[in-house]
């Protein structure tokens, strides 16, 4: 199952990096990007988040909020985002529940070996929860210039 542009998000309530709950539901009346990612410290998903953190400025101009998601446990993603200094909230889905409702996770292939995981997705949502963008299996690297000209 995939979430499709118009679609209505699935709501969400996850523990961040600092242990606090963050709800879907915190972003009523912003736009909010959501990208989910496989696991924190690794090549791509390091340069994944660094590169948003480097265009933060500009989602923020753009009037968006970020936030993280991957089945890392909070304290992991605590030194994540303090070792990258990452200035968005990084949230735990440990048991992939989020990312299963929002289509991003299922089946990869690596080596020609078959596994379930995290796909690397990036949802936009407007301010009353409405997906305007849903992209799936998206590189890790250049991937937030794209994302950035179609927020405008």
């Amino acid at each position: 199952m995939t979430i499709d542009v118009g679609d209505r998000a699935p709501a969400f309530r996850l523990t961040s990096d600092d242990g606090a709950k963050v709800a879907l539901g915190d972003f009523k009346g912003r736009k909010l990007v959501v990208y989910f990612y496989p696991k924190a410290f690794t090549p791509g998903c390091t340069t994944q988040a660094c590169d948003l953190r480097d265009d933060y400025d500009r989602f923020i101009a753009a009037g968006c909020a970020v936030v993280g998601i991957s089945p890392d446990a909070p304290d992991k993603l605590a030194r994540f985002r303090k070792e990258y200094r990452l200035p968005f909230p990084l949230l735990a889905d440990t048991d992939h529940a989020v990312a299963a409702a929002y289509g991003a996770w299922g089946t990869k292939k690596n080596f020609g070996r078959e596994y379930q995981g995290i796909i690397r997705s990036t949802f936009v949502i407007d301010g009353s929860g409405v997906v305007t963008e849903a992209w799936y299996n998206v590189k890790a690297s250049g991937h937030i210039d794209r994302l950035l000209r179609q927020l405008g």
